[in-house]
């Protein structure tokens, strides 16, 4: 069997995603049967040319219900990049395993093993499930820096509040920016049953101006309503977006634009965001002359707070801080 034949067979195009659920857990600890499989699962395929990179990403849909996403050449950030083959399925939880039917191929998910084997019972891959972190995650501030979080107070932030050490959406720095970096870390709640924007949506606020999406994202395309997407503005590079309850990282480099004394623009801000470790928008420019939708602040040249959207969903942040220009 062919890895095309492998991969088309186990996988269709991904569907819209558009429906709201209530059903939300926002800690690890109270999770529902489905939970333990999702993720992320990664190895080889054999094929009649060697051995492949693959991976795959699963995405718990709530009530049983999943869907299996492939990509060719690794994941996302190791091997995939945007262009590359992504293929999905829908599969079911039945009797302690997820199987994915297709034409060609069974993918058969148990005790975090993903075992892909064609009809005629040939075995193609074993693929594990690995738990992937950020390489910044828990990144210290460097001398000079402005720490905005660091889990003792929410001082720093108009409307800051805090949950567990942790602060929550819906909060504006006190003090505002001009050309800074900034490295924040959040975590999304595990939303099964939600969809599209009703799943782990906040945002990173760039001078309270340009938003960073913050939303569960996995297994998705990456559109720029997306995580890592500059929201109307530009997709990510690629989509870097972890499984949710995974604590997720930002780093930012952000510079401001240019306005003459009449205000208008003469040279449009610009930013590059590294999400999880992968840059997934270089130098890309933002526009001068607007801001990005729900934005707290016009577009414009005074410096600028950092905002953390409230979207309605729990999503966690911690270890904020942000190194000025100079």
């Amino acid at each position: 069997m062919s890895l095309n034949r492998v991969w088309v067979g186990l996988f269709g195009l991904l569907t819209s995603i558009l429906a709201l659920s209530s059903a939300t857990y926002a800690v690890v600890e109270k999770t529902d049967e489905d939970f333990p499989y999702q993720g992320e699962y990664a190895g080889t395929v054999k094929t009649g040319d060697g051995e492949i990179k693959v991976g795959m990403q699963v995405i718990a849909l709530g009530k049983g219900k999943f869907r299996a996403v492939g990509f060719e050449g690794g994941l996302p950030g190791d091997g995939w990049s945007r262009g590359a083959t992504m293929r999905s399925a829908e599969g079911e939880r039945k009797e302690g395993s997820i199987t994915f039917a297709t034409e060609d191929a069974i993918v058969t998910i148990k005790n975090g093993v993903a075992k892909i084997t064609s009809k005629d019972g040939q075995e193609h891959a074993n693929l594990k499930k690995i738990e992937r972190n950020s390489p910044t995650l828990g990144a210290k501030p460097p001398q000079g820096a402005i720490v905005l979080f660091d889990g003792k107070s929410a001082d720093a932030f108009d409307n800051g509040r805090m949950e567990d050490g942790l602060l929550m959406q819906g909060c504006t720095s006190k003090k505002t920016f001009g050309s800074h970096k900034v490295h924040v870390e959040f975590r999304t709640p595990y939303q099964p049953e939600a969809r599209g924007q009703g799943r782990g949506n906040s945002g990173v606020y760039l001078q309270g101006r340009y938003e960073v999406q913050v939303l569960d994202s996995f297994g998705l395309e990456g559109k720029d309503n997306e995580c890592g997407g500059i929201y109307s503005v530009s997709p990510p590079d690629v989509n870097m977006c972890l499984p949710p309850s995974t604590w997720q990282t930002y780093d930012i480099e952000f510079t401001a634009g240019e306005y003459a004394a009449d205000g208008k623009i003469v040279k449009n801000p610009k930013a590059t965001v590294t999400h999880n470790g992968v840059v997934i928008h270089k130098d890309r420019e933002l526009p001068g002359e607007r801001n990005t939708t729900s934005a707290p602040m016009k577009a414009g040249a005074e410096p600028g707070p950092l905002f953390l959207q409230d979207h309605g969903n729990q999503v966690r942040y911690r270890n904020i801080w942000v190194v000025e220009a100079k």
